[in-house]
């Protein structure tokens, strides 16, 4: 295995030569490491290993167009520089095609080869540092640790630094305008514009042609694009080949469906050449239903956050009603488990439109009074959640105002004193 120092890996069946390309590489300081056996190569890599490989072309048992493919199927964001006899341009010209970053052609000029790493070390640290940031970032926001969650995060890692145009599938609430923004922002596009664009309000073409001019040089999130006129749909569809014939990516394209988009091919609503296109990379986010292992984890996490932000200590969450909540089926996925989670920590226990209150381990003081401490404190959350503002607070509570404030002046609460103060 190739330790984290090593920035270039020298692969040639000449045991002469890779002692030189290495004696070359230290004295012009950087630290090499060497393989006669390019069989062994595959296994000497690691996932974000930030070097780059010098291989030569002609070797036994696996050539370098052999390896080159090896290594592409592996990362295919790993710079090889291959070396090639003297005359075999056509041959190099092929592995450029396959995927390698440059050539060099023997004899060896070591000037070039040292111009070559100093251009491409620094982009395959760049790679592999976002890449470690996104990691980070999706773990954060893509939450969970089934299998399924997973292998759309592993998938998000792979795809977020392309422009290539995405499709994401799913039902309301699993996440798809988090999966297409964080392939946004970790994009190359990523300093452009993200618009967000409904489909159903585009009834004719112009009107894509215009989110397409605000989406310059950035992304455009077309919701459901099914929706949209056929002849709208061939528009795009030609826009997206002209992109692709040119090889430049003015916009960048997501596409969000809500349900299996095949169906609307299979209807004549969505254009089947549009589908092709925007299905290269395809996500289908699960239910929360199909990766209910991770409902626990969901609802702790918001929980903990909303106190965070309220300033609040975590409630105890009793281990029946966490039964609860991973027996429930939950239609509206992770929006709707944030949303009670939320509630749950201002102490409004709801789960399908139900509302009570959380069980007690023991009867600590009379029911009345318990009543009015619960009545109080509940009060007293809203206040604190909409800054003492009245009309919300009551909208919230469901309560006339009138009766909201003879409930707070029988708590002795003043609104004052939970808006938010500034200091100028």
């Amino acid at each position: 295995m190739i330790s984290d120092d090593i920035e270039v890996l020298i692969v040639d069946d000449d045991h002469d030569v890779v002692e030189a390309y290495q004696e070359l590489l230290e004295i012009a300081g950087f630290k090499a490491q060497s393989v006669t056996d390019p069989t062994l190569v595959l296994g000497m890599l690691k996932r974000n290993w930030s070097g780059v490989i010098v291989s030569d072309m002609y070797m036994p048992g696996l050539d370098g167009m052999e390896l080159l493919a090896q290594i592409q199927q592996f990362d295919h964001e790993l710079p090889v520089i291959i070396i090639t006899g003297h005359g075999d341009i056509p041959m190099a010209v092929g592995a450029l095609k396959k995927g390698a970053v440059d050539f060099l052609q023997k004899p060896l000029q070591p000037k070039e080869l040292i111009t070559l790493l100093e251009k491409y070390l620094p982009q395959r640290r760049q790679i592999i540092e976002q890449r470690n940031t996104l990691h980070t970032t999706t773990a954060e926001v893509l939450l969970g640790e089934s299998p399924l969650i997973i292998k759309i995060r592993e998938q998000l890692k792979t795809i977020a630094l392309t422009t290539k145009d995405v499709l994401i599938e799913g039902e309301s609430g699993t996440g798809r305008h988090t999966v297409a923004k964080l392939l946004h922002q970790n994009s190359q596009l990523s300093n452009g514009p993200f618009v967000e664009v409904n489909a159903a309000n585009i009834t004719r073409t112009p009107d894509l042609q215009r989110s397409m001019i605000s989406a310059r040089s950035g992304c455009l999130c077309l919701c459901n694009p099914h929706h949209m006129p056929i002849e709208t749909q061939q528009w795009l569809c030609r826009f997206l080949l002209e992109q692709e014939r040119q090889g430049k990516k003015e916009v960048r394209v997501i596409a969000l469906f809500d349900g299996d988009p095949t169906e609307s091919v299979e209807t004549e609503q969505f254009l089947p050449e549009l589908f092709y296109f925007l299905s290269q990379v395809r996500f289908n986010l699960p239910t929360l239903r199909q990766r209910s292992s991770d409902i626990t984890l969901i609802f702790k996490h918001y929980i903990k956050q909303s106190c965070k932000k309220l300033n609040k200590t975590i409630p105890a969450i009793d281990k029946a009603y966490l039964a609860i909540l991973n027996r429930y089926e939950w239609p509206g996925n992770v929006l709707e488990l944030k949303n009670v989670a939320e509630l749950y920590a201002i102490g409004i226990v709801k789960l399908a439109g139900q509302e009570r209150s959380k069980p007690l381990d023991q009867m600590s003081s009379p029911l009345d009074d318990l009543v009015d401490g619960y009545e109080k404190q509940v009060i007293e959350d809203a206040l604190y959640l909409f800054s003492g503002r009245i009309n919300e607070v009551s909208s919230y509570l469901q309560i006339p105002r009138k009766k909201l404030y003879l409930r707070m002046k029988k708590h002795g609460l003043d609104k004052a004193e939970y808006k938010v103060r500034t200091t100028s």
